[in-house]
């Protein structure tokens, strides 16, 4: 049997994979939260496992350097990765959405300014909907944009949607449901199928 390479998103999700992947008997005894190591293997070493940002495990599986991933469809379509996307694992669902302050409609007529850690995602969306946008791309704090004037609306993921209603802002329409999903390499689907094929059987198994 071929040995794959498993790029795992880091952050809050990494350890509910774990948890998966070990109900299904595939072991990293070398794994600890506060390990700085970023290569494990499984115990017969069939699995390379390794962690990366979430936004580069789609350039990771897209490239070959990893043969599967497991991220959030967030980082998929901001990447605009060329992969398959053959399982949703179901952990730390959310959505994409348009937000704006709570008196403030959705105004489709005119050129809009748009704050976002996800300009591709923002400019997909608003290009479906033939609205012109100027995109802000920002890394933190999005919400501040629309109440300093810097930006009409923003685009971003809502969980809860505590931190908008904290600033004064509220969903205003809904872009996408994301969560974790399971990537493949599309040379590694053909030339490790029945690896690939066996980690998605095992992993449906363990969701059941």
């Amino acid at each position: 049997m071929q040995s794959i390479t498993l790029a795992l998103a880091k952050g809050r999700p990494a350890k509910s994979t774990i948890d998966l992947l070990e109900k299904t008997g595939i072991h990293f005894k070398d794994f600890h939260e506060k390990s700085r190591k970023l290569v494990f293997y499984n115990d017969d070493r069939t699995i390379k496992l390794i962690f990366v940002k979430a936004i580069d495990v789609p350039t990771y599986v897209d490239k070959g350097a990893a043969d599967i991933g497991i991220v959030g469809k967030d980082n998929i379509l901001e990447s605009q990765a060329d992969v398959y996307e053959l399982l949703d694992l179901g952990i730390g669902k959310c959505k994409f959405a348009v937000a704006g302050k709570e008196e403030q409609a959705l105004e489709q007529s005119r050129h809009l300014t748009i704050a976002t850690k996800y300009p591709n995602i923002a400019k997909k969306h608003f290009d479906k909907k033939g609205q012109s946008i100027e995109v802000v791309k920002l890394n933190g704090s999005v919400e501040l944009a629309p109440l300093i004037g810097m930006a009409d609306y923003i685009v971003d993921i809502v969980e809860t949607g505590n931190t908008l209603k904290e600033n004064g802002l509220t969903v205003l329409e809904d872009i996408e449901q994301i969560s974790t999903r399971l990537i493949v390499n599309k040379a590694s689907f053909a030339t490790k199928s029945a690896e690939v094929q066996q980690l998605i059987s095992q992993l449906k198994s363990a969701l059941e």
